[in-house]
């Protein structure tokens, strides 16, 4: 049949905002066929990969369609993963790299895949040749399955050139990209990452909280088909949007959905050295319990999502779906009368980490606002990947400190039993392991600070309720985090009171509760989300 209808269909779709793939041929030549124009954001170098079992597009080799759309040619080339080191070889003479040649060409490096190695390059600026692109395209994959194994094939893949994970290098590439975020908010997202790989991020909208999740992904990130940014929709009324179902008319397909969920947990599963990201946009659009209880099940039981009764589908789908620990998920919140309010379930399965801007915030914001450079922080980090994952295994609890931050843990748990708020086992262990993290990211944050934290994060989300019933205990809640208790009702009162005085032990908690409570005040009702 060919391939060149095929190609030619994936430049022309390469110059649209289509990311959809489904519409083209998933197996050719003995190989299998993944087409990506970019996953949630269009990529800059759409692809098109033939794949022989093990090689995947981040652990291999494997014949690559890379149209490099700036400079109007695509190159067919014996692709190399950028990530880890594969365990087989082309069996190439005269080998120049896509470095090199771009090099020669254009006196510069081309931003991904300069390390694979130039089959034959296409001028898009004139016609294609029918005859020559299925000759060189059979070829290439006659190669690729004469490619040599090399004595490595026993060995675990390693990342290339993996180093130590630092949170300072992130913060620091967010700023040179013109992101202005606070240090401390960088390291809590990341170290409630690595407590648990479900977080979400709640506030104001216009806030960076979905620009924060991409930014970190893209940096952390070799290959755009680690991560999806996927939309809620408000009629996401079951688990079909993420999960997909199986096909009435035709009993032995399975429908998955175009945003390529399954596509990701399946990758996710195949390489556990790897990050992988689940952003899911605006996730209270609809009700979360609705679409993803799956996900929210298995995260506790650690069993696997059944999708169809086995044997009863063959087009590549299995029947149970395992969501691995290396997949991240987050999820972002707007608070308005169109979104829905998170049950203590979800709230109890995740960091929230809430976005708020103060008026030294917004007054540094309008005096150094640019344009924001996203580009640089494509993959930047991700010789750290590997490290990232090695520290989210790490479940220890903190060592240091244990009196003190036991003695608050009792005192928030007596108070939010008394509102049928307070927290069980699950959300004391994460607490433990929350702190231990973010010792681990930052030596230098004070016992109090991480405490102030663990606090914000996962004790007071669950708070919600009439005026009756919470203004006693967020005056209680309140008295907590001063070091003189007894004129705590004073400083909920005071506008201009500030939160950062050393008399205040724990000056996020104390802030929000002071909000919650002139909410509660004010309007006779108040919860987390809202205030």
């Amino acid at each position: 049949m060919g391939y060149f209808n095929q190609l030619n269909k994936f430049l022309t779709q390469a110059k649209t905002e289509n990311l959809k793939t489904k519409h083209f041929l998933s197996e050719y030549l003995g190989t299998k066929v993944k087409v990506s124009f970019g996953q949630g954001n269009i990529a800059r170098i759409p692809w098109i990969s033939f794949l022989i079992e093990p090689n995947t597009t981040s652990k291999g080799i494997y014949p690559v369609y890379l149209y490099y759309k700036e400079f109007d040619i695509l190159i067919l080339a014996y692709g190399v993963s950028e990530t880890n080191e594969p365990e087989m070889e082309w069996d190439i003479k005269n080998k120049k790299t896509i470095n090199e040649y771009f090099i020669k060409n254009y006196n510069q490096k081309p931003d991904r895949y300069g390390t694979s190695f130039v089959f034959k390059v296409y001028n898009l600026l004139e016609s294609l040749n029918k005859n020559l692109i299925e000759q060189d395209l059979e070829q290439i994959i006659e190669q690729y399955k004469h490619a040599k194994i090399k004595s490595l094939r026993n060995v675990k893949p390693v990342m290339k050139n993996s180093v130590a994970f630092s949170v300072l290098e992130f913060i620091q590439d967010c700023k040179k990209s013109g992101l202005l975020y606070s240090d401390k908010l960088i390291t809590r997202f990341i170290s409630s990452l690595l407590t648990k790989p479900f977080v979400i991020l709640t506030g104001l909208s216009g806030s960076g909280k979905t620009k924060l999740a991409q930014a970190f992904v893209q940096w952390i990130c070799q290959e755009e088909n680690q991560y999806r940014i996927i939309p809620v929709g408000a009629d996401w009324t079951n688990r079909e949007p993420l999960l997909g179902y199986p096909n009435a008319l035709k009993p032995e397909e399975y429908v998955k959905p175009d945003n390529g969920v399954i596509d990701l947990i399946m990758q996710a599963n195949s390489n556990p050295e790897l990050p992988h990201f689940l952003i899911l946009d605006e996730m209270n659009l609809s009700h979360v319990e609705r679409y993803f209880a799956d996900f929210l099940s298995v995260m506790e039981s650690n069993e696997e999502i059944p999708l169809f009764a086995e044997g009863t589908v063959e087009n590549g789908v299995p029947s149970k779906l395992k969501v691995p620990s290396n997949l991240f998920i987050i999820g972002t919140v707007n608070i308005d009368e169109t979104t829905n309010m998170f049950s203590p379930k979800v709230l109890d399965r995740a960091n929230t980490i809430e976005f708020r801007i103060n008026h030294n915030e917004m007054k540094g914001f309008l005096a150094a606002a640019n344009i924001l450079n996203m580009k640089a922080l494509l993959g930047k980090g991700a010789n750290m990947a590997q490290d990232f994952i090695t520290l989210s295994t790490n479940k220890s609890f903190t060592t240091n400190d244990r009196d003190e931050i036991n003695k608050t843990l009792l005192n928030f748990f007596g108070e939010l039993q008394k509102t049928g708020a307070e927290f069980g086992y699950r959300s004391a262990t994460e607490i433990l392991r929350l702190i231990n993290q973010l010792s681990t990211l930052n030596n230098e944050l004070r016992s109090s600070e991480k405490i102030d934290i663990a606090i914000m994060q996962k004790l007071l989300p669950k708070l919600h309720g009439s005026r009756r019933k919470l203004a006693p205990i967020l005056e209680t809640l309140g008295g907590f985090c001063v070091k003189d208790s007894k004129t705590v009702l004073d400083k909920f009162r005071k506008e201009d009171f500030d939160f950062t005085n050393e008399e205040v032990l724990y000056p996020l908690s104390l802030e929000k509760i002071a909000r919650m409570y002139k909410g509660a005040i004010d309007n006779g009702f108040a919860s987390y989300a809202e205030a």
